[in-house]
């Protein structure tokens, strides 16, 4: 069974997301208890990749409120649990092709903190207009269906 604990709704919009992985995340003790609760943003959070493993970097995390001294940074560097060849493909693509790594949702399944990562391609201006202008129309066609 999975939870939703956050959902970057950001990166549909800016980013035309193709591939997507799921990766366990390292946490300590505070974190995991912070994400329990739901205190989980993805505003600014990118993937990046040091010395063949898979790293997210400023994805905030509040503190927990009952941690006392033994709580945790709020933007730490947090380690992805991915397989190599993962690793090593979306290292790739990054690289040649252009792509870049964003975190699209954090869940909780079977107790496990897990997070949906995707392989992106950025989205120009006049991309983001005509998906907006898409999406007006599927809810203009649903508003006139349900009146009939």
């Amino acid at each position: 069974m999975e939870k939703n604990i956050a959902v970057n709704r950001r990166a549909r919009h800016d980013y035309f997301l193709e591939e997507f992985y799921e990766a366990g995340i390292v946490l300590t003790g505070t974190e995991i208890k912070s994400v329990r609760k739901g205190s989980v943003q993805f505003k600014d959070a990118y993937i990046d990749f040091v010395n063949s493993e898979a790293f997210i970097r400023d994805m905030h995390i509040s503190q927990y409120k009952e941690g006392n001294i033994f709580n945790h940074e709020e933007t730490r560097l947090r380690k992805l649990l991915l397989h190599r060849r993962e690793i090593n493909k979306l290292r790739k693509a990054c690289t040649i092709k252009g792509y870049t790594v964003v975190p699209t949702r954090m869940y909780l399944k079977d107790g496990l903190a897990k997070m949906e990562i995707a392989l992106a391609r950025g989205k120009a201006l006049y991309d983001k207009r005509q998906s907006e202008k898409e999406r007006d129309a599927l809810r203009e066609i649903q508003k006139q269906m349900k009146v009939r």
